[in-house]
């Protein structure tokens, strides 16, 4: 299967009640995660993540699916075809 590297976009709204959820997915899928960054709001209760992902388009969509399910958490991605050496 071919691997790709891209970006992943998380907003997280009612960050109170769904921190816990989205972290769990993210540790279950933690071996295509290349990097994180969360910036919180706790004002407004919510979060935006940012995500460097490696992996097949299955594994990065089964995580992105996962958590776009998850009632108040938006998910967008962009991924390019890694170039073999």
């Amino acid at each position: 299967m071919e691997s790709r590297i891209g970006v992943v976009g998380i907003i997280v709204e009612n960050r109170s009640n769904n921190a816990s959820k989205v972290n769990q997915i993210l540790t279950d899928y933690g071996n295509i995660v290349r990097g994180r960054m969360g910036l919180p709001n706790l004002s407004e209760n919510i979060c935006a993540i940012s995500l460097i992902v490696e992996g097949t388009n299955e594994e990065i969509g089964a995580m992105t699916g996962k958590l776009g399910c998850l009632k108040g958490v938006k998910v967008s991605s962009t991924l390019i075809k890694k170039e073999s050496k």
